[in-house]
Order: C-alpha cells, then structure tokens, then sequence
C-alpha cells in the first residue's frame, strides 16, 4: 500500500510549482489565472487540513444548539429553518456564538490572511 505523498502534498506540490516556477515565465491574463489556481490549491490544501475537524466540531455545535444529533448538512437546514421561521432569534442562547466561530473556521480555510481573523 502506498500511502505517499498524502493529497494535501500533492496539492501544495502543484501549487508551488504554480508560484515559484510558472507565474515568474508568465504575463498579463495568463499570469492572473496562475493566482488564481494557485489560491485555489492553497484552499483545497487548508480544506484538507483542516476541514474533517472543522465540520466536526460544528456538527457537535450544532447538536447541542437543535438538541439532537445528526448529519452535518441536515442540522444546517434545521438551523436555517428555524431561524427563518423565527423559532431562533439572536437572542437564542450558543446561537450567536456557534454562528462566529463557524464563520471564522470557514474563513481561516478560505482566506486565512483575512484581517478580520485577528480581532475574533
């Protein structure tokens, strides 16, 4: 069984293959779409990182806040519905706080140079 290089190596790979020998050869829109795929690697490599994690504690966030367990995409339609319907408010207790740090976990694999990230 071969078990390397993992994908997140393979990813960072590519993308500093993208930065570090493509994009100095390259010019104008050709170099732009270089950026471009080379942000989105470094994404997928955050995603892999940090994502099984993320989503797991936001799913045991969201048990605590609906009072049942399950999937993580069927909680957050729970949660969007009741907060539509009005059954949860800002006022609801863990709601405001679930909904920042969800928020800033998500932000951190997207954008994690996001000055917003400093002051949470």
């Amino acid at each position: 069984m071969m078990d390397e290089p993992s994908m997140r190596e393979l990813v960072e790979a590519v993308r500093d293959f993208i930065e570090n020998r493509a994009m100095p050869e390259l010019k104008g829109h050709t170099a732009f779409h270089a950026r471009v795929a080379a942000n989105a690697l470094g994404i997928v490599a955050r995603e892999l990182e940090l994502g099984p994690q993320s989503a797991e504690a936001e799913r045991k966030r969201l048990a605590a806040l609906l009072g049942h367990d399950g999937p993580l995409e069927e909680l957050n339609r729970e949660l969007c519905r009741r907060i539509r319907s009005g059954d949860f408010t800002p006022a609801t207790p863990g709601l405001a706080e679930h909904l920042a740090v969800t928020t800033r976990e998500k932000v951190a694999i997207d954008q994690p140079g996001y000055s917003g990230l400093k002051r949470g």
